[in-house]
């Protein structure tokens, strides 16, 4: 059984009370850490970084002399775990979602937060972060949609690939398939709804309750027997009742 050190942290946060509710919450849920260290700003948290050498930074993207972000990119490897902790910013979210980084909104959740910091611990093991950060780094430096690529990580490995290269996403539960234009069958611990909101506005359409499909990739609607899609690749995918007509409506402008 493998065992993980019991990590360091380091809080990085311009508003005391707000570094002080985080530090409340991480002892009220008894999270087991090794000792907790705050930061005002980005100059602030370089410096305590490389004096202190934290495992894990819990970082807050807005501050009063630049953004977590300015933090990142002066790091050097090894990496300490990374997790945001944010107001709710669109672009930096979506920006976390495809690079699959943790980030938690404020005001923290007590549980969110116990659950995130254990991951971190594992990723800090497994030496899962240096993928996923500069991934997370591109997004931010070059947020437009062509050659946009997501982090796809599974229980062995951390894949990069250009969105435009799903063919489609077929649901399983919590687990999702990613099925590329390579042949590649890509399984993830997360949900189709996750990805349906991260894809839509890449030409994906929700087509059933356990596929989602880019409109690239469409050859034909075949109406027959309840309807369903022949992909380029020659594979059928059904398509419900309930978004028939959404799909309809989608080819007409497509």
């Amino acid at each position: 059984m493998m065992t993980h050190k019991i990590p360091s942290i380091l809080i990085v946060d311009d508003e005391q009370k707000a570094r002080e509710a985080i530090k409340a919450v991480i002892r009220l849920t008894e999270t087991n850490v090794s000792r907790i260290d705050e930061a005002v700003g980005v100059t602030d948290a370089l410096e305590k970084i490389a004096l202190l050498k934290p495992d894990i930074l819990l970082l807050d993207v807005q501050l009063k002399d630049g953004t977590g972000f300015d933090i990142l990119q002066k790091l050097n490897t090894p990496l300490p775990g990374i997790i945001f902790i944010t107001a709710y910013e669109q672009h930096a979210l979506s920006a976390f979602r495809f690079s699959a980084i943790d980030y938690l909104l404020k005001p923290v959740d007590p549980t969110l937060l116990k659950e995130a910091i254990e991951k971190a611990t594992r990723q800090l093991a497994a030496g899962d972060i240096e993928v996923q950060m500069h991934q997370l780094l591109q997004v931010i430096s070059n947020p437009s949609k062509e050659n946009k690529k997501i982090v796809l990580k599974t229980t062995e490995q951390i894949h990069v690939v250009k969105v435009r290269e799903i063919i489609r996403l077929e649901a399983d539960k919590n687990y999702t398939t990613f099925f590329m234009e390579s042949g590649v069958q890509i399984l993830v611990s997360r949900t189709l709804k996750e990805y349906d909101e991260m894809l839509t506005d890449f030409g994906f359409i929700r087509v059933h309750q356990s596929h989602l499909v880019n409109v690239d990739f469409i050859d034909r609607f075949d109406k027959r027997d309840g309807g369903f899609l022949i992909l380029k690749n020659k594979t059928s995918v059904p398509v419900s009742s309930r978004k028939r007509e959404e799909l309809l409506k989608a080819l007409e402008n497509f």
